[in-house]
């Protein structure tokens, strides 16, 4: 059976910045290390957070010579407005349509159960609301409350001076969570209002983001090597708002500084 490391750098699949199927891991040799996220659906609520995260620490990832590819569900239509959105690297971005490459590392599928009547699309539909539900998808509500009850372990997410757009909510400025509690941790209310705009962007380019919703409950994971291709950390996302082992920090396994 082949390592993680070995799957990886074995594998091609089309990469955003160019439309050109070429290997992932290339242009990867001079990286001290390598951080390797295998995304969900890139109209996911763990992609698209994963995403924002990886653009807050952007400069300390690559001081310290870390380098980072990604590979999501969906088409290069969906990397392209992924990457607008986010402002993540298309260079770093790949697709896989059929989540060939999560099956090869034996990621969760997430619930599969089967529903008469139902299409492809639909029963994906339902399990995933099941999911959020929390059903097959352990700690996803204790997740989601946290987003609205707020974490004193985790940082500020807003800066004062930013203004939050996340319809229907009028514009919101970063100082307004201060009201909830205070400064310099993640205030009540401020994660939640991330989401909630992440989740009016998708909605509103559903079919962009999400070109084939039969891969809809499927799960992803973070692999870090060293530039030997030694594994020196991973997680396997077993639900969804589940995509790190810390997720008041998901990036503190790489002690950033």
């Amino acid at each position: 059976m082949l390592k993680t490391y070995e799957i990886l750098n074995n594998s091609q699949r089309l990469r955003i910045k160019d439309g050109e199927i070429v290997p992932i891991l290339s242009s990867c040799a001079e990286a001290n290390k390598l951080l390797i996220l295998i995304w969900s659906q890139l109209g996911d609520f763990d992609s698209l957070e994963y995403a924002w995260w990886i653009q807050r620490d952007l400069k300390q990832l690559e001081q310290q010579g870390i380098f980072v590819r990604a590979i999501g569900i969906g088409n290069r239509n969906s990397g392209l407005k992924f990457c607008e959105y986010t402002g993540f690297n298309p260079d770093w971005l790949f697709v896989d349509p059929q989540a060939e490459i999560h099956q090869q590392l034996g990621l969760y599928s997430g619930l599969s159960w089967k529903f008469p009547m139902l299409s492809t699309g639909q029963n994906a539909w339902v399990n995933l609301m099941l999911m959020c539900a929390g059903i097959g998808s352990p700690k996803t509500l204790s997740e989601v409350f946290r987003g609205y009850l707020g974490d004193r372990s985790a940082p500020q997410l807003i800066d004062n001076d930013e203004v939050i757009h996340a319809k229907p909510l009028p514009p919101l400025k970063g100082s307004f969570f201060n009201l909830a509690g205070g400064k310099g941790f993640q205030r009540p209310f401020e994660l939640a209002t991330l989401r909630l705009r992440n989740m009016t962007e998708v909605l509103s380019n559903w079919t962009t983001y999400v070109p084939n919703s039969a891969y809809l409950t499927q799960r992803g994971a973070t692999f870090l090597f060293n530039s030997q291709g030694e594994l020196l950390y991973e997680h396997r996302d077993q639900g969804i708002l589940g995509f790190a082992k810390n997720m008041s920090n998901p990036l503190s396994f790489l002690t950033l500084e």
